[in-house]
């Protein structure tokens, strides 16, 4: 543990007032490969503030904590931890099982440091308004591959994916994931509730899939996947959340989940985006999310799910493992156990 004196960090708030935020152990180091401290993590979301705010701001959020580094033990806050300021604004929201509570709101950049104060490393932004939080206003699509596959062919399988989200009313935008993969974004008009925008992404993922059948899969279970890429639907869940926008990652060289514009897809490598560089490239080529785009209407992904339905008789896919069982959810048993039990 750090034994360095604390620092006082001066943030502007959003109405021109000094808010100070006190920094323990400023010399902690987050990313023991890389020497990264905890002081260097916040000085990184204070030069990013703006547009972390313009992606993350005014969403309920869970944040991803680390108090000995990204290398010991982590652990989600969904409640706002202790001693949030009293300048911080929180919302409750209604979870898979019935049950509410509150969970932080991002209004201003100081609120973000205070959570790293916290030892917050990632921040999970939910695909809601705080005002609205039963209608996502974000359809989101997480492209998740498989060891075996490489960045060129993720970039393939968004760009295919760019085109199926066009065609079907939408204007969508990208992010690297600070991983492997990519995220793929569309704002939408908050007319629907979670399980009718899941339905959404479902459509939306098995027409990738027949487009791209040797690439991409909406296999659920793990062993059916192949070497493929995986279409995560189930990341459009209620309580299901992807790491946001300029988000830090726990993961060797405190990589980040990095908005880019989609002429810049090919030319581009997940490790070029960290704590250290993004801030300059910020400044130097702006916010490639500034504008969120053209608002979609969800129903033009919701036809696709309902032509499934209704012309391939396809139906229902299997929900998280912590999820009630849900009305015409298959069996949650992985295929290789039903095989035997069988």
């Amino acid at each position: 543990m750090s034994a360095s004196k604390p620092v006082m960090l001066e943030i502007e708030s959003p109405g021109g007032e000094p808010r100070t935020v006190r920094l323990s152990s400023p010399d902690r180091v987050m990313w023991p490969d890389d020497g990264y401290t905890k002081l260097d993590l916040a000085q990184y979301l204070i030069a990013v503030g703006e547009s972390f705010l313009r992606a993350n701001g005014d969403r309920p959020v869970a944040l991803e904590r680390f108090p000995d580094g990204v290398d010991g033990e982590r652990f989600f806050s969904k409640n706002p931890p202790r001693g949030v300021p009293e300048y911080a604004r929180s919302v409750t929201c209604t979870y898979p099982s019935g049950r509410s509570h509150p969970q932080l709101v991002l209004d201003e950049v100081a609120t973000a440091v205070w959570a790293i104060q916290m030892n917050t490393v990632t921040f999970h932004p939910w695909p809601v308004r705080a005002a609205d939080n039963d209608h996502p206003d974000e359809l989101r699509i997480d492209l998740d591959p498989q060891p075996e596959r490489s960045f060129a062919d993720v970039v393939e399988a968004a760009t295919e994916l760019r085109d199926v989200l066009r065609e079907a009313g939408f204007d969508p935008r990208v992010k690297t994931s600070g991983n492997r993969g990519l995220h793929v974004y569309a704002s939408i008009e908050p007319t629907h509730e979670f399980l009718d925008v899941r339905h959404g992404v479902i459509g939306v993922a098995r027409e990738l899939e027949r487009r791209m059948p040797e690439l991409v899969t909406t296999a659920w279970w793990k062993e059916e996947r192949g070497e493929k890429i995986f279409v995560d639907f189930n990341q459009a869940c209620r309580d299901r959340t992807i790491a946001g926008a300029y988000s830090p990652r726990p993961l060797p060289g405190a990589p980040v989940s990095m908005p880019v514009r989609w002429e810049e897809l090919g030319d581009i490598a997940t490790k070029d985006f960290t704590i250290a560089t993004v801030p300059k490239l910020l400044d130097d080529r702006g916010d490639a999310w500034a504008q969120r785009g053209a608002v979609g209407d969800v129903r033009g992904a919701i036809a696709l799910w309902d032509k499934d339905v209704d012309e391939r008789g396809l139906g229902e896919m299997p929900f998280p493992p912590d999820y009630p069982k849900m009305p015409g959810e298959p069996p949650r048993v992985q295929p290789s156990r039903k095989k035997m039990e069988g």
